[in-house]
């Protein structure tokens, strides 16, 4: 049977699409041939690249280090060269210092003949005592001693140290207390600490009749949580001393170990002044120290030293009878 013209068509397109595929598949393996060839040599040219980048950045920090290094032993020769010469000071200090020290039996008596030597600490005999001169009694030799010992520590932070806050009132009255001004000194009433605080709460009076304190004292004053963070570090194992010193530390927000504490308006000998009510600090200084304090306006700085001074006129027989107590150590007693 006769192939007719459509069937002939139909059959040279099949042919057509036949071989249309076989060059679209033999050119497409081709590309793909050429296209892998092409990636493997880039990579290996990208890889040889990155090796010789490490290298050089190996060689250049090797090079760094070396030069670094170079200077940490000169300094490290600095600082061994310092280390030595205050060893060698200390070993000849610790020298000089062990011919006067004393063991055995003869260190116990001297202990207890410089005991039996030293003043009770008796209120009577302090009345003419001036605040910047707290052994008026003593020897000269001891008040040489005092001087080279405070010209040593001099507005540096000592085992004791004493505080005084001023307070603005707060409140729907001002009848409740928020601190404005913190002060500390040490022992040798040198201030080692004073700060205005910026106020937390609407200031209804700034009673600067007796604190001292106004408005734009404050403005500029210094957060409450930095001034309480500081103060908690300075009191931080040492010896707190003041007068009436639960309101200070209420108004910090503090607290301090009750046996680190020398509170001046509760020691028992001097209510014998008062008739057995509590002394205040103005009448303690009156007739401790023989000083007139707090005339108008108040300065915690100053009330801080009358404090530390109150407490240093009796601090001997104040340590030795807390010595006596549970819990208390007698190391402060010689401090």
């Amino acid at each position: 049977m006769p192939f007719s013209v459509t069937s002939i068509a139909y059959l040279l397109l099949i042919l057509i699409d036949f071989i249309l595929n076989i060059i679209y598949s033999f050119c497409y393996g081709i590309f793909s041939l050429i296209k892998l060839i092409f990636k493997q040599i880039t990579n290996r040219n990208m890889v040889d690249t990155s090796k010789k980048q490490k290298r050089n950045s190996s060689h250049f920090k090797h090079n760094q280090t070396i030069t670094e290094r170079g200077i940490i032993d000169a300094n490290w020769q600095k600082l061994l060269a310092t280390t030595l010469l205050s060893e060698k000071k200390t070993e000849k200090q610790a020298k000089d210092n062990k011919k006067d020290q004393y063991t055995g039996s003869f260190r116990r008596s001297r202990k207890r003949n410089r005991e039996m030597d030293q003043p009770c600490g008796a209120v009577e005999d302090l009345k003419h005592l001036k605040i910047d001169n707290v052994a008026e009694n003593s020897s000269n030799s001891e008040q040489n001693k005092n001087k080279v010992g405070r010209g040593n520590k001099k507005n540096k932070l000592t085992k004791f140290i004493a505080i005084d806050c001023e307070m603005v009132g707060i409140g729907l009255n001002g009848d409740d207390n928020m601190l404005a001004r913190i002060s500390l000194v040490n022992k040798f009433g040198d201030c080692v600490y004073d700060k205005f605080v910026k106020p937390r709460e609407e200031v209804v009076n700034y009673r600067t009749q007796v604190s001292g304190i106004r408005k734009e004292d404050l403005i500029n004053g210094e957060d409450f949580a930095t001034v309480q963070k500081e103060v908690a570090e300075i009191l931080k194992g040492r010896i707190l001393v003041g007068h009436s010193l639960r309101h200070d530390l209420s108004v910090l927000f503090l607290s301090h170990p009750k046996k680190n504490i020398r509170d001046t308006s509760k020691y028992k000998p001097f209510r014998k002044i008062t008739k057995g009510s509590t002394p205040s600090l103005k009448c303690l200084s009156k007739e401790i120290l023989g000083v007139d304090i707090q005339h108008g306006e108040h300065s915690s700085i100053e009330d801080a030293k009358a404090a530390m001074q109150i407490y240093c006129t009796v601090a001997t027989h104040w340590e030795q009878s807390l010595s006596q107590k549970k819990g208390y150590s007698r190391k402060f007693v010689e401090s």
